[in-house]
């Protein structure tokens, strides 16, 4: 089957992508391997982080793409294949398929071209608030692994944020359904 793609040169996008094992912690346990990983493809294959959470098993992502520059799946599929090296060069046992590939992340993953800044806006929200959805923390803030503490920082979210249970004046948790 041939998966179509939306492809938006400089486009704005939302990824999830996820381990295999969905009960795996590789991705926290291995945390400076997988910014590793993402920092070297970044720097031959430009890409601007906007938001970011990982979690154990998968991760949230929003990503800015150069002008003229469409082609996200060559930075996963590199990304995938750096963080996977380099977990087998610390001795991590990585199950094979049978075809005799590395079965570590999911073939492929899910991407969204953002469409308006509503979209933009409750697609940061649905990652920052990712690890109380899946109950690792309950507050967001409690959370190490999303660049949610860069916005406190640059004052788009108070500290506080969503320990309400709402984020956004009129968008509740859930509204954004994977």
């Amino acid at each position: 089957m041939k998966y179509r793609r939306l492809k938006i040169p400089g486009g704005v996008y939302f990824f999830t992508v996820a381990l295999r094992d969905r009960q795996s912690n590789y991705l926290i346990e291995y945390i400076a391997l997988l910014t590793k990983a993402m920092k070297d493809v970044r720097e031959t294959m430009p890409y601007k982080t906007i938001a970011l959470v990982v979690l154990p098993d998968h991760l949230h992502t929003m990503w800015q793409l150069p002008d003229e520059d469409d082609n996200y799946s060559a930075r996963w599929m590199r990304i995938k294949k750096q963080f996977t090296r380099r977990l087998i060069r610390e001795g991590v046992q990585i199950r094979k398929n049978h075809l005799g590939e590395c079965d570590l992340w999911q073939r492929r993953f899910w991407e969204h071209a953002l469409r308006n800044e509503k979209d933009y806006e409750n697609h940061a929200n649905y990652i920052h608030y990712n690890p109380v959805k899946h109950r690792y923390v309950r507050r967001v803030r409690d959370w190490p692994y999303s660049t949610f503490h860069r916005y406190v920082r640059e004052g788009v979210y108070p500290l506080n944020w969503c320990d309400s249970g709402l984020y956004g004046a009129d968008l509740m948790v859930g509204e954004i359904v994977r």
